[in-house]
């Protein structure tokens, strides 16, 4: 087997992952045929790159001698790699979007109006990790992504990575349409301290660690009885089982009553993240403008959130809310996502 750059591209996502199962998914390829490929690659190379144990996949010596040549040769071969496209006009990035997202408002939105626009293939990839979105834009294995972060904890993004804030809206309590409270317009997070709460297995988006911070400055512990992924999550709210924190523009689902917090405490972004230098300037301001739209129509198909607008004209927004400003200039390294969202209320 004669070592090719996708060898190395192999090396360096199990390292960055810390696990092979996490760099297949990285990859999207399945871990045994990962794991066959890392063994190949062992075996010309006459060691093993990695020890797996507990913590996840550890590099050895010879691992990360391979890990630092790899980090040499990629750039340099991704650099030639893109720097043909742009010379080339009808190069592969204006040929197909390969387009990333969590659920939420601009999932579908977003990729119905790219399908429309653009003239080459449009691909969708859905993630509940807003971080595996990263590392995939990262990678080079999406054009272009939309995350979502809390403001009171905003996504970290690395030096390589674009982002703008398509619009931030405020976290409401999603509750059963049975639920006593869910007759009243908002809620305080203090009324929640005896429910039972619905929140998802992953949190590197940070709500799990806002809702504790909020309800610990409410002087009660949340009752964290069910972990599940959104259409988890609605079947169990709708049907009685508890209570979660959902997006303002959470569609309208039988069984659930959407309804604001009191006080706003917590407020979430919708970013729209790139690779910098890859897309040119034009197709990122047309999939940022799309974004936006899918949004507006969001909002407009969302009436629990529109009332909410309604009682609070002044929500602030962008540079307004804490975290949310533009990252300062500097060396590069971990960054926050630039604010200058599209849409603002």
């Amino acid at each position: 087997m004669v070592l090719e750059t996708r060898h190395l591209q192999v090396v360096r996502a199990v390292a960055e992952a810390g696990s092979v199962t996490r760099a297949a998914a990285l990859l999207g390829v399945s871990q045994p045929s990962l794991t066959g490929q890392l063994q190949r690659i062992e075996n010309r190379l006459g060691g093993l790159l990695f020890v797996r144990d507990r913590r996840g996949a550890v590099p050895t010596p010879l691992g990360e001698f391979v890990l630092a040549k790899a980090r040499q040769v990629l750039p340099a071969m991704e650099a030639l790699h893109h720097e043909s496209l742009r010379y080339n006009a009808q190069g592969e990035e204006q040929r197909r979007i390969r387009y990333g997202a969590v659920p939420g408002p601009l999932m579908a939105g977003t990729l119905r109006r790219l399908g429309e626009q653009s003239p080459g293939e449009v691909t969708l990839r859905t993630e509940t990790s807003s971080a595996m979105l990263v590392q995939l834009i990262a990678h080079q294995a999406l054009e272009f992504a939309s995350v979502l972060d809390h403001v009171e904890r905003p996504l970290r993004l690395g030096a390589e990575i674009g982002s703008r804030v398509i619009a931030v809206e405020p976290a409401m309590a999603l509750l059963p349409e049975s639920h006593p409270l869910a007759r009243r317009p908002e809620v305080e997070i203090a009324q929640l301290a005896d429910a039972t709460w619905v929140v998802p297995p992953m949190d590197d988006n940070g709500l799990r660690e806002c809702l504790l911070r909020l309800c610990a400055e409410a002087g009660f512990t949340p009752r964290i009885t069910h972990e599940t992924e959104a259409t988890g999550a609605r079947d169990l709210i709708s049907e009685g089982h508890g209570v979660g924190l959902g997006q303002a523009t959470f569609r309208d689902t039988a069984g659930i009553a959407v309804r604001g917090l009191a006080r706003t405490p917590l407020s979430i972004r919708h970013i729209l993240i790139w690779r910098r230098g890859v897309p040119g300037p034009a197709l990122v301001e047309e999939v940022a403008a799309h974004a936006a739209a899918a949004y507006t129509a969001a909002v407009a198909r969302s009436p629990a959130y529109l009332n909410w607008l309604e009682r609070h004209p002044g929500y602030p927004a962008g540079a307004d809310l804490p975290g949310a400003a533009p990252g300062p200039p500097g060396p590069p390294g971990p960054a926050p996502a630039d604010s200058g969202g599209l849409f603002r209320r």
